[in-house]
């Protein structure tokens, strides 16, 4: 078997394998053997096509796979607005109940229901924010 096709599996099994890791190493390994197969097609002796393949990895690893890495690590998403409301502590201001209450959001002063409707949370109380519906906040007691 010639050479090149050797190379030429490997960056296939190496490309295969990169699609279930999802880490760029292996993708960066199946390129090195890839541009190897190149070399060998040409008639480089076996010993040239190695050290070509050892610094096409070595260079994508060090050049390559930290950029690739930086575009694969998304920050977390931001809620802004009355998204970002959800999941925040209130302090209940007026007692809330299933259909009607005051309570303190981070300095601002909404109208609140109780989300468990049977609920009566008197002032004063801590709760969590669950949903927000218009411009009224659901809320839960802290336990």
């Amino acid at each position: 078997m010639d050479s090149w096709i050797f190379w030429l599996i490997l960056a296939a099994v190496l490309g295969v394998a990169e699609i279930f890791t999802l880490t760029a190493a292996l993708g960066l390994l199946g390129a090195a053997a890839l541009l190897t197969g190149a070399v060998a097609a040409i008639g480089v002796p076996t010993g040239f096509q190695l050290v070509v393949f050892i610094l096409a990895s070595i260079s994508g690893m060090v050049v390559l796979r930290p950029i690739a890495q930086r575009h694969i690590i998304q920050p977390p998403v931001r809620q802004f607005g009355i998204s970002a409301l959800v999941g925040k502590s209130a302090y209940v201001t007026s007692e809330v109940t299933g259909m009607n209450g005051r309570v303190r959001i981070g300095g601002e002063e909404w109208s609140a229901r109780a989300y468990d409707e049977t609920l009566v949370i008197p002032a004063g109380a801590t709760v969590d924010v669950i949903e927000i519906e218009g411009a009224t906040a659901l809320v839960y007691p802290r336990e």
